[in-house]
């Protein structure tokens, strides 16, 4: 694999992560509004949701640090 390729597929790695806590973001915010409105089965299923997202997120950069530790020079 080329130098070039390997910064796109981190380059995806980062698209990834940045989605997913984009995600977790509009989560956080509708949960936000459920709570404020007394509605709480609702706010924890977007609370979760948000968790679930941020964990997707450290999944693509875990898998960035683990391609880098791979690559690095001791």
């Amino acid at each position: 694999m080329s130098a070039s390729e390997r910064m796109e597929e981190a380059a995806k790695l980062y698209d990834r992560a940045a989605e997913e806590l984009e995600l977790a973001v509009a989560h956080c915010r509708t949960a936000a509004s459920h709570f404020r409105n007394q509605e709480v089965p609702r706010g924890g299923a977007h609370a979760w949701a948000a968790h679930g997202h941020i964990r997707a997120a450290e999944d693509a950069l875990d898998e960035q640090a683990r391609t880098h530790a791979a690559r690095s020079n001791p």
